[in-house]
Protein backbone atom coordinates (compact mmCIF):
# COMPACT_ATOMS: atom_id res chain seq x y z
CA UNK A 1 0.00 0.00 0.00
CA UNK A 2 2.74 2.39 1.01
CA UNK A 3 4.13 1.78 -2.08
CA UNK A 4 1.23 2.49 -4.18
CA UNK A 5 0.77 5.98 -2.08
CA UNK A 6 4.13 6.41 -3.25
CA UNK A 7 4.39 6.07 -6.71
CA UNK A 8 0.94 8.25 -6.82
CA UNK A 9 2.88 10.54 -4.83
CA UNK A 10 5.83 10.71 -7.27
CA UNK A 11 3.37 10.93 -10.60
CA UNK A 12 1.43 13.77 -9.08
CA UNK A 13 4.56 15.79 -8.32
CA UNK A 14 5.87 15.12 -11.99
CA UNK A 15 2.15 15.71 -13.44
CA UNK A 16 2.39 19.60 -11.26
CA UNK A 17 6.00 19.74 -12.43
CA UNK A 18 5.45 19.07 -16.21
CA UNK A 19 2.21 21.73 -15.67
CA UNK A 20 4.43 24.30 -14.11
CA UNK A 21 6.57 23.94 -16.48
CA UNK A 22 4.27 23.93 -19.60
CA UNK A 23 2.00 26.52 -17.72
CA UNK A 24 5.44 29.05 -17.55
CA UNK A 25 6.38 27.92 -21.48
CA UNK A 26 3.32 29.06 -22.79
CA UNK A 27 2.76 32.58 -21.07
CA UNK A 28 6.26 33.73 -21.49
CA UNK A 29 7.57 36.70 -23.56
CA UNK A 30 8.49 36.40 -27.02
CA UNK A 31 10.14 39.01 -27.07
CA UNK A 32 11.87 39.92 -23.59
CA UNK A 33 13.15 43.13 -23.55
CA UNK A 34 11.34 44.57 -26.80
CA UNK A 35 10.48 48.40 -26.19
CA UNK A 36 9.61 50.78 -28.59
CA UNK A 37 9.69 54.35 -27.98
CA UNK A 38 10.33 56.27 -31.49
CA UNK A 39 10.30 59.80 -31.74
CA UNK A 40 11.10 61.39 -35.82
CA UNK A 41 10.99 65.00 -35.58
CA UNK A 42 11.98 66.25 -38.87
CA UNK A 43 11.15 69.66 -40.10
CA UNK A 44 12.86 69.52 -43.09
CA UNK A 45 11.11 68.94 -46.71
CA UNK A 46 12.20 66.96 -49.29
CA UNK A 47 11.31 65.06 -52.08
CA UNK A 48 8.58 62.70 -51.31
CA UNK A 49 9.34 58.81 -52.85
CA UNK A 50 7.01 55.96 -52.25
CA UNK A 51 6.76 52.55 -53.34
CA UNK A 52 4.21 49.92 -53.58
CA UNK A 53 4.30 46.16 -53.78
CA UNK A 54 1.34 43.05 -53.33
CA UNK A 55 3.02 40.18 -53.01
CA UNK A 56 0.68 36.83 -52.30
CA UNK A 57 -0.02 35.04 -48.79
CA UNK A 58 -2.26 32.07 -50.35
CA UNK A 59 -1.81 29.26 -49.81
CA UNK A 60 -2.10 25.85 -51.43
CA UNK A 61 -5.57 23.83 -50.49
CA UNK A 62 -4.65 19.98 -51.47
CA UNK A 63 -6.94 18.56 -48.96
CA UNK A 64 -10.17 18.89 -49.51
CA UNK A 65 -13.50 17.50 -47.48
CA UNK A 66 -17.07 16.27 -47.45
CA UNK A 67 -19.85 18.22 -45.73
CA UNK A 68 -22.13 15.23 -45.29
CA UNK A 69 -24.73 17.02 -43.47
CA UNK A 70 -23.94 20.35 -45.10
CA UNK A 71 -23.64 22.79 -41.57
CA UNK A 72 -20.05 24.03 -42.50
CA UNK A 73 -18.00 22.52 -40.04
CA UNK A 74 -15.83 19.30 -40.30
CA UNK A 75 -17.06 16.76 -38.35
CA UNK A 76 -15.43 13.38 -38.56
CA UNK A 77 -18.08 12.06 -35.70
CA UNK A 78 -20.87 12.90 -37.89
CA UNK A 79 -19.56 11.50 -41.20
CA UNK A 80 -17.84 14.32 -42.35
CA UNK A 81 -14.42 12.82 -44.76
CA UNK A 82 -11.94 14.27 -46.27
CA UNK A 83 -10.06 14.16 -49.96
CA UNK A 84 -6.51 12.97 -49.18
CA UNK A 85 -5.19 14.43 -52.33
CA UNK A 86 -1.39 13.92 -51.21
CA UNK A 87 -1.73 11.00 -50.05
CA UNK A 88 -0.11 11.36 -46.17
CA UNK A 89 -2.84 9.90 -44.43
CA UNK A 90 -3.98 13.45 -42.55
CA UNK A 91 -6.51 16.19 -43.35
CA UNK A 92 -3.70 18.72 -44.25
CA UNK A 93 -6.25 21.80 -43.66
CA UNK A 94 -6.74 25.54 -43.57
CA UNK A 95 -9.39 26.30 -40.70
CA UNK A 96 -10.90 29.71 -42.05
CA UNK A 97 -10.64 32.07 -39.34
CA UNK A 98 -14.45 34.03 -38.42
CA UNK A 99 -17.63 33.52 -37.84
CA UNK A 100 -17.45 29.40 -35.65
CA UNK A 101 -14.71 27.22 -35.50
CA UNK A 102 -13.75 23.72 -37.62
CA UNK A 103 -14.76 25.60 -40.74
CA UNK A 104 -11.85 24.24 -43.14
CA UNK A 105 -10.99 25.77 -46.85
CA UNK A 106 -12.45 23.88 -49.96
CA UNK A 107 -10.34 26.02 -51.89
CA UNK A 108 -9.52 29.26 -53.03
CA UNK A 109 -11.78 31.95 -54.68
CA UNK A 110 -9.22 34.99 -55.10
CA UNK A 111 -5.81 35.77 -54.15
CA UNK A 112 -4.79 37.04 -50.60
CA UNK A 113 -1.89 39.42 -50.26
CA UNK A 114 0.87 41.50 -48.16
CA UNK A 115 0.29 44.60 -49.52
CA UNK A 116 2.73 47.00 -48.99
CA UNK A 117 2.98 51.31 -49.05
CA UNK A 118 6.27 52.98 -48.51
CA UNK A 119 6.46 56.68 -47.88
CA UNK A 120 10.00 58.39 -47.67
CA UNK A 121 10.96 61.65 -47.40
CA UNK A 122 14.34 61.75 -47.76
CA UNK A 123 15.30 61.17 -44.59
CA UNK A 124 12.44 59.09 -42.59
CA UNK A 125 11.31 55.81 -44.23
CA UNK A 126 7.81 54.28 -43.39
CA UNK A 127 6.61 50.59 -44.63
CA UNK A 128 2.68 50.75 -44.34
CA UNK A 129 2.04 46.82 -44.65
CA UNK A 130 -1.64 45.52 -44.89
CA UNK A 131 -2.20 41.35 -44.76
CA UNK A 132 -5.66 39.77 -45.63
CA UNK A 133 -5.83 38.11 -42.15
CA UNK A 134 -8.48 38.07 -39.50
CA UNK A 135 -5.62 39.56 -37.00
CA UNK A 136 -2.44 39.23 -36.70
CA UNK A 137 -0.43 39.37 -32.71
CA UNK A 138 2.28 41.95 -32.01
CA UNK A 139 4.69 39.21 -31.41
CA UNK A 140 4.96 38.34 -35.46
CA UNK A 141 4.98 42.00 -36.22
CA UNK A 142 8.36 41.84 -34.18
CA UNK A 143 8.99 38.85 -35.59
CA UNK A 144 8.68 40.66 -38.78
CA UNK A 145 10.83 43.64 -38.37
CA UNK A 146 13.54 41.84 -36.95
CA UNK A 147 13.83 39.82 -40.09
CA UNK A 148 13.52 43.26 -42.38
CA UNK A 149 17.34 43.94 -44.20
CA UNK A 150 19.19 46.52 -42.47
CA UNK A 151 19.70 47.85 -45.79
CA UNK A 152 16.14 48.84 -46.17
CA UNK A 153 16.73 51.46 -44.15
CA UNK A 154 12.84 51.67 -42.80
CA UNK A 155 11.87 53.81 -39.98
CA UNK A 156 8.93 52.28 -39.03
CA UNK A 157 6.98 49.46 -39.92
CA UNK A 158 3.48 48.83 -39.45
CA UNK A 159 1.70 45.50 -40.15
CA UNK A 160 -2.19 45.96 -40.27
CA UNK A 161 -4.55 43.32 -40.95
CA UNK A 162 -7.96 43.77 -43.28
CA UNK A 163 -9.57 41.87 -40.85
CA UNK A 164 -11.21 39.30 -43.28
CA UNK A 165 -13.13 36.52 -41.90
CA UNK A 166 -12.39 34.46 -45.25
CA UNK A 167 -8.71 33.88 -45.02
CA UNK A 168 -6.78 30.78 -42.93
CA UNK A 169 -6.42 31.45 -39.34
CA UNK A 170 -3.60 33.44 -37.85
CA UNK A 171 -4.51 33.52 -34.53
CA UNK A 172 -5.36 30.23 -32.84
CA UNK A 173 -8.85 30.53 -32.46
CA UNK A 174 -10.63 28.76 -35.34
CA UNK A 175 -9.79 25.87 -35.32
CA UNK A 176 -11.32 21.81 -35.42
CA UNK A 177 -11.04 22.31 -31.32
CA UNK A 178 -11.70 24.58 -28.38
CA UNK A 179 -8.37 23.39 -27.36
CA UNK A 180 -6.04 23.27 -30.48
CA UNK A 181 -4.20 25.85 -32.61
CA UNK A 182 -6.00 26.61 -35.81
CA UNK A 183 -2.49 28.07 -37.11
CA UNK A 184 -0.79 26.53 -39.72
CA UNK A 185 2.94 26.62 -38.71
CA UNK A 186 4.00 26.57 -42.43
CA UNK A 187 1.44 29.27 -43.21
CA UNK A 188 2.61 31.77 -40.23
CA UNK A 189 5.81 31.65 -41.76
CA UNK A 190 4.59 31.93 -44.83
CA UNK A 191 2.87 34.98 -44.25
CA UNK A 192 5.77 36.65 -42.50
CA UNK A 193 8.34 35.75 -45.20
CA UNK A 194 6.18 37.57 -48.03
CA UNK A 195 5.48 40.31 -45.46
CA UNK A 196 9.04 41.53 -46.05
CA UNK A 197 9.51 40.09 -49.16
CA UNK A 198 6.29 42.95 -49.72
CA UNK A 199 8.13 45.60 -48.08
CA UNK A 200 11.65 45.16 -49.88
CA UNK A 201 9.70 44.67 -53.17
CA UNK A 202 8.39 47.90 -52.66
CA UNK A 203 11.65 50.20 -51.62
CA UNK A 204 13.61 48.40 -54.56
CA UNK A 205 10.66 50.00 -56.72
CA UNK A 206 10.62 53.13 -55.12
CA UNK A 207 10.67 56.58 -57.23
CA UNK A 208 9.34 60.46 -56.25
CA UNK A 209 5.55 61.30 -56.91
CA UNK A 210 3.20 63.75 -55.54
CA UNK A 211 0.75 62.88 -52.74
CA UNK A 212 -2.46 63.65 -53.87
CA UNK A 213 -5.04 63.18 -50.77
CA UNK A 214 -8.82 62.83 -50.52
CA UNK A 215 -11.61 62.03 -48.80
CA UNK A 216 -15.42 60.89 -48.77
CA UNK A 217 -17.62 61.10 -45.69
CA UNK A 218 -20.45 59.62 -46.16
CA UNK A 219 -21.14 58.06 -49.33
CA UNK A 220 -20.15 54.91 -48.32
CA UNK A 221 -21.77 54.65 -45.23
CA UNK A 222 -24.99 52.77 -46.98
CA UNK A 223 -22.73 49.77 -46.90
CA UNK A 224 -22.68 49.13 -43.23
CA UNK A 225 -25.21 47.89 -39.91
CA UNK A 226 -24.01 48.72 -36.99
CA UNK A 227 -25.00 45.55 -34.69
CA UNK A 228 -24.65 47.30 -31.33
CA UNK A 229 -26.36 50.37 -29.80
CA UNK A 230 -25.14 53.22 -29.82
CA UNK A 231 -25.54 53.65 -33.48
CA UNK A 232 -22.11 55.40 -34.09
CA UNK A 233 -20.38 54.59 -37.75
CA UNK A 234 -16.73 55.11 -38.97
CA UNK A 235 -18.04 56.03 -42.42
CA UNK A 236 -15.41 57.91 -44.10
CA UNK A 237 -12.83 57.00 -47.02
CA UNK A 238 -9.07 58.30 -46.76
CA UNK A 239 -6.86 58.08 -49.64
CA UNK A 240 -3.46 58.82 -51.08
CA UNK A 241 -2.89 58.39 -54.71
CA UNK A 242 0.73 58.67 -55.81
CA UNK A 243 1.25 59.88 -59.19
CA UNK A 244 4.73 59.46 -60.89
CA UNK A 245 6.45 62.64 -63.01
CA UNK A 246 4.90 61.39 -66.05
CA UNK A 247 1.56 61.43 -64.36
CA UNK A 248 0.58 58.05 -63.96
CA UNK A 249 -0.47 56.56 -60.74
CA UNK A 250 2.18 54.33 -58.67
CA UNK A 251 -0.38 52.97 -56.07
CA UNK A 252 -3.69 54.45 -53.63
CA UNK A 253 -3.79 53.57 -50.51
CA UNK A 254 -7.30 53.63 -49.25
CA UNK A 255 -9.44 53.13 -45.63
CA UNK A 256 -12.80 52.33 -44.89
CA UNK A 257 -14.11 50.77 -41.56
CA UNK A 258 -16.45 47.49 -42.59
CA UNK A 259 -15.90 44.03 -41.56
CA UNK A 260 -14.76 41.89 -44.38
CA UNK A 261 -17.31 39.24 -43.85
CA UNK A 262 -19.84 39.90 -46.66
CA UNK A 263 -19.93 36.39 -47.99
CA UNK A 264 -20.77 35.47 -44.82
CA UNK A 265 -20.35 32.39 -42.64
CA UNK A 266 -21.34 29.50 -44.97
CA UNK A 267 -18.61 30.34 -47.15
CA UNK A 268 -16.17 27.62 -47.69
CA UNK A 269 -13.63 29.25 -50.22
CA UNK A 270 -10.39 31.06 -49.12
CA UNK A 271 -11.09 35.11 -50.13
CA UNK A 272 -10.32 38.35 -49.17
CA UNK A 273 -13.86 39.01 -49.76
CA UNK A 274 -14.89 42.72 -50.63
CA UNK A 275 -11.77 44.37 -50.50
CA UNK A 276 -10.53 41.96 -53.60
CA UNK A 277 -13.40 43.77 -55.60
CA UNK A 278 -12.52 47.28 -53.72
CA UNK A 279 -9.12 47.17 -54.98
CA UNK A 280 -9.35 45.95 -58.09
CA UNK A 281 -12.10 48.18 -58.74
CA UNK A 282 -9.58 51.30 -57.93
CA UNK A 283 -6.80 49.74 -59.76
CA UNK A 284 -8.95 49.55 -62.88
CA UNK A 285 -10.11 52.53 -62.46
CA UNK A 286 -7.13 54.69 -61.62
CA UNK A 287 -4.07 52.14 -61.97
CA UNK A 288 -1.27 51.07 -59.95
CA UNK A 289 -1.26 48.92 -56.70
CA UNK A 290 -3.99 49.33 -54.11
CA UNK A 291 -3.60 48.74 -50.84
CA UNK A 292 -6.79 48.60 -48.33
CA UNK A 293 -6.30 49.19 -44.53
CA UNK A 294 -9.29 49.09 -42.52
CA UNK A 295 -10.84 51.54 -39.45
CA UNK A 296 -12.77 51.31 -36.72
CA UNK A 297 -14.97 48.50 -36.72
CA UNK A 298 -15.58 47.49 -33.24
CA UNK A 299 -19.31 47.74 -32.05
CA UNK A 300 -20.10 45.87 -34.88
CA UNK A 301 -19.52 47.44 -37.97
CA UNK A 302 -20.57 44.79 -40.88
CA UNK A 303 -22.40 44.72 -43.92
CA UNK A 304 -24.88 42.28 -42.89
CA UNK A 305 -27.36 39.90 -44.59
CA UNK A 306 -30.27 42.32 -44.01
CA UNK A 307 -28.61 44.86 -45.48
CA UNK A 308 -29.17 44.98 -49.15
CA UNK A 309 -26.29 46.29 -51.49
CA UNK A 310 -27.32 47.58 -54.71
CA UNK A 311 -25.06 46.46 -57.88
CA UNK A 312 -23.51 49.39 -59.65
CA UNK A 313 -23.34 48.57 -63.11
CA UNK A 314 -26.91 45.70 -62.70
CA UNK A 315 -28.48 47.87 -60.88
CA UNK A 316 -29.73 44.78 -58.74
CA UNK A 317 -30.46 44.96 -54.87
CA UNK A 318 -28.91 42.06 -53.20
CA UNK A 319 -29.64 40.82 -49.74
CA UNK A 320 -28.37 37.41 -49.62
CA UNK A 321 -24.71 36.77 -48.82
CA UNK A 322 -22.37 35.64 -51.32
CA UNK A 323 -19.73 36.48 -53.87
CA UNK A 324 -22.07 38.45 -56.09
CA UNK A 325 -22.95 40.74 -53.06
CA UNK A 326 -18.87 41.35 -51.81
CA UNK A 327 -18.52 42.63 -56.04
CA UNK A 328 -21.25 45.20 -55.78
CA UNK A 329 -19.83 46.32 -52.30
CA UNK A 330 -16.21 46.89 -53.57
CA UNK A 331 -17.31 47.86 -57.27
CA UNK A 332 -19.46 50.73 -55.36
CA UNK A 333 -16.99 51.31 -52.81
CA UNK A 334 -14.18 51.82 -55.79
CA UNK A 335 -16.29 54.38 -57.63
CA UNK A 336 -16.77 56.24 -54.34
CA UNK A 337 -12.53 56.29 -54.56
CA UNK A 338 -12.42 57.29 -57.81
CA UNK A 339 -14.69 59.89 -57.55
CA UNK A 340 -13.37 61.22 -54.35
CA UNK A 341 -9.39 60.92 -56.17
CA UNK A 342 -10.53 62.81 -59.57
CA UNK A 343 -11.72 65.35 -57.66
CA UNK A 344 -9.15 66.10 -55.18
CA UNK A 345 -7.49 69.10 -54.88
CA UNK A 346 -4.70 68.60 -51.75
CA UNK A 347 -1.36 67.51 -52.99
CA UNK A 348 2.47 68.06 -52.36
CA UNK A 349 5.68 66.13 -53.36
CA UNK A 350 7.84 67.32 -50.51
CA UNK A 351 7.15 67.10 -46.91
CA UNK A 352 8.58 66.09 -43.89
CA UNK A 353 7.16 63.12 -41.70
CA UNK A 354 6.76 63.59 -38.14
CA UNK A 355 5.77 59.77 -35.95
CA UNK A 356 5.84 58.86 -32.23
CA UNK A 357 5.29 55.21 -31.69
CA UNK A 358 5.27 53.50 -28.34
CA UNK A 359 4.94 49.62 -26.83
CA UNK A 360 2.88 49.42 -23.65
CA UNK A 361 1.18 46.72 -21.42
CA UNK A 362 -2.36 46.00 -21.50
CA UNK A 363 -4.28 44.29 -18.89
CA UNK A 364 -5.26 40.53 -20.50
CA UNK A 365 -8.57 40.17 -18.35
CA UNK A 366 -10.53 37.66 -20.30
CA UNK A 367 -10.05 33.91 -18.18
CA UNK A 368 -11.11 32.16 -21.95
CA UNK A 369 -8.41 34.37 -23.81
CA UNK A 370 -5.96 33.24 -20.41
CA UNK A 371 -6.80 29.69 -20.68
CA UNK A 372 -6.36 29.93 -24.59
CA UNK A 373 -2.69 31.38 -23.97
CA UNK A 374 -1.81 28.56 -21.43
CA UNK A 375 -2.89 25.70 -23.58
CA UNK A 376 -1.47 27.35 -26.55
CA UNK A 377 -4.20 28.21 -28.75
CA UNK A 378 -3.30 31.24 -28.47
CA UNK A 379 0.45 31.90 -29.41
CA UNK A 380 1.19 34.92 -27.43
CA UNK A 381 3.18 35.90 -25.05
CA UNK A 382 2.80 37.86 -21.42
CA UNK A 383 5.13 40.44 -20.27
CA UNK A 384 4.06 40.25 -16.44
CA UNK A 385 0.88 39.65 -14.17
CA UNK A 386 -1.05 38.49 -17.06
CA UNK A 387 -0.29 41.55 -19.12
CA UNK A 388 0.34 41.65 -23.00
CA UNK A 389 2.42 44.07 -24.95
CA UNK A 390 1.20 46.03 -27.75
CA UNK A 391 1.90 49.29 -29.47
CA UNK A 392 0.68 52.64 -31.16
CA UNK A 393 1.67 55.03 -33.24
CA UNK A 394 0.72 58.46 -34.73
CA UNK A 395 2.65 60.50 -37.61
CA UNK A 396 1.78 63.02 -40.01
CA UNK A 397 2.81 64.31 -43.94
CA UNK A 398 1.56 66.95 -45.48
CA UNK A 399 -2.47 67.76 -44.63
CA UNK A 400 -2.72 63.94 -43.71
CA UNK A 401 -2.02 62.68 -39.99
CA UNK A 402 -2.57 59.25 -39.11
CA UNK A 403 -3.16 57.14 -35.50
CA UNK A 404 -2.70 53.14 -35.44
CA UNK A 405 -4.75 51.43 -33.23
CA UNK A 406 -4.09 47.61 -32.06
CA UNK A 407 -7.70 46.13 -32.54
CA UNK A 408 -11.14 46.42 -33.13
CA UNK A 409 -12.42 50.37 -31.34
CA UNK A 410 -15.61 50.94 -31.16
CA UNK A 411 -16.16 54.09 -33.62
CA UNK A 412 -17.68 56.49 -31.01
CA UNK A 413 -14.35 56.64 -29.28
CA UNK A 414 -12.89 57.67 -32.34
CA UNK A 415 -15.77 59.95 -33.61
CA UNK A 416 -17.46 60.45 -30.55
CA UNK A 417 -21.61 59.28 -28.99
CA UNK A 418 -19.97 57.08 -25.88
CA UNK A 419 -23.16 56.96 -23.82
CA UNK A 420 -23.38 55.47 -20.60
CA UNK A 421 -26.76 53.67 -20.97
CA UNK A 422 -28.80 51.88 -18.14
CA UNK A 423 -27.48 48.05 -16.97
CA UNK A 424 -23.75 49.46 -17.37
CA UNK A 425 -21.43 47.00 -15.44
CA UNK A 426 -19.72 50.24 -13.82
CA UNK A 427 -21.58 53.27 -12.61
CA UNK A 428 -19.49 55.93 -14.43
CA UNK A 429 -19.99 58.89 -17.14
CA UNK A 430 -18.12 58.34 -20.38
CA UNK A 431 -14.35 58.52 -19.63
CA UNK A 432 -12.53 58.40 -23.64
CA UNK A 433 -13.20 61.47 -24.19
CA UNK A 434 -12.74 63.97 -26.26
CA UNK A 435 -13.19 61.68 -29.21
CA UNK A 436 -9.76 60.81 -30.85
CA UNK A 437 -10.24 62.00 -34.45
CA UNK A 438 -10.72 65.41 -32.53
CA UNK A 439 -7.40 65.48 -32.12
CA UNK A 440 -5.39 64.69 -34.91
CA UNK A 441 -4.04 67.69 -37.31
CA UNK A 442 -5.06 68.68 -41.09
CA UNK A 443 -7.89 67.76 -43.56
CA UNK A 444 -7.09 63.83 -43.75
CA UNK A 445 -7.35 62.28 -40.60
CA UNK A 446 -6.55 58.39 -40.99
CA UNK A 447 -7.26 55.69 -38.33
CA UNK A 448 -6.48 52.55 -39.17
CA UNK A 449 -7.45 49.70 -37.41
CA UNK A 450 -5.80 46.10 -36.62
CA UNK A 451 -2.44 47.74 -36.86
CA UNK A 452 0.43 46.11 -35.08
CA UNK A 453 -1.68 43.99 -33.18
CA UNK A 454 -5.23 42.76 -32.62
CA UNK A 455 -6.22 42.56 -28.60
CA UNK A 456 -10.13 42.09 -30.05
CA UNK A 457 -13.07 44.76 -29.23
CA UNK A 458 -12.03 47.87 -27.12
CA UNK A 459 -15.33 49.04 -25.88
CA UNK A 460 -16.12 52.23 -23.98
CA UNK A 461 -15.68 51.34 -20.37
CA UNK A 462 -19.08 53.31 -19.48
CA UNK A 463 -20.89 50.93 -22.24
CA UNK A 464 -18.96 47.88 -20.68
CA UNK A 465 -21.65 45.02 -19.87
CA UNK A 466 -20.77 41.34 -19.06
CA UNK A 467 -23.25 41.07 -16.16
CA UNK A 468 -26.87 41.49 -16.09
CA UNK A 469 -28.85 43.79 -15.97
CA UNK A 470 -28.25 44.00 -19.77
CA UNK A 471 -27.86 47.24 -21.50
CA UNK A 472 -30.69 48.92 -22.32
CA UNK A 473 -33.20 46.97 -20.04
CA UNK A 474 -32.50 44.41 -23.11
CA UNK A 475 -33.17 40.66 -22.58
CA UNK A 476 -29.89 38.96 -23.54
CA UNK A 477 -26.24 40.37 -23.08
CA UNK A 478 -24.61 41.82 -26.44
CA UNK A 479 -22.01 40.61 -28.11
CA UNK A 480 -17.96 42.29 -27.96
CA UNK A 481 -17.04 41.39 -24.40
CA UNK A 482 -15.86 37.96 -24.85
CA UNK A 483 -13.98 39.11 -27.29
CA UNK A 484 -12.06 41.59 -26.22
CA UNK A 485 -8.87 41.94 -23.37
CA UNK A 486 -11.15 43.01 -20.65
CA UNK A 487 -12.78 46.74 -19.65
CA UNK A 488 -9.61 48.68 -19.17
CA UNK A 489 -8.70 48.30 -22.56
CA UNK A 490 -10.48 51.37 -24.27
CA UNK A 491 -9.33 54.14 -21.06
CA UNK A 492 -5.73 53.18 -21.59
CA UNK A 493 -5.77 53.18 -25.69
CA UNK A 494 -7.48 56.18 -25.28
CA UNK A 495 -5.23 58.03 -23.38
CA UNK A 496 -1.91 56.78 -25.19
CA UNK A 497 -3.81 58.02 -28.34
CA UNK A 498 -4.24 61.05 -26.52
CA UNK A 499 -0.79 61.46 -25.78
CA UNK A 500 0.52 60.57 -28.80
CA UNK A 501 -1.30 62.85 -31.31
CA UNK A 502 -0.46 65.61 -27.82
CA UNK A 503 3.09 65.13 -28.54
CA UNK A 504 3.15 64.93 -31.97
CA UNK A 505 1.32 68.66 -32.33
Amino acid sequence: MKKILKGLFVFLLVLIVVGFITFKYQIRDRHSGYNLDLKITNSTEGQIQAGFAAMSITPEVVDTWNDVDNNFEYEPKKGDTFNDNNNNGQFDAYWIAGFHSSRAANGVHDSLWARTMIIDDGTTRIAMVSLDAIGFFHDQVVDIREKLPAGLNIDYCMIASTHVHEAPDLMGIWGNSHFKSGVNPAYLELVINQAVLSVETAVKNMEPVTLHFSKDEKNAQILVKDTRKPVVYDPGMYIIQAKTADGNTKGTLVSWADHPETVWSKNLLLTSDFPHYFRKGVEDRIGGTCVYLNGAVGGLMTTHPSIAVKHPVTGKEIFDAGFEKAEAQGETLANIAANAILNSKDSISKGAIKLLAKTFTLPFDNTMFRIAGVVGVLDRGMVANWSVRTEMAAFKIGPASFLTIPGEIYPEIINGGIVAPEGQDFEIDPIEIPPLRSQMSGDFKFVFGLANDEIGYIIPKSEWDNEEPWLWNSESDFYGEENSAGPETAPIIHKMGMKLLSDLK
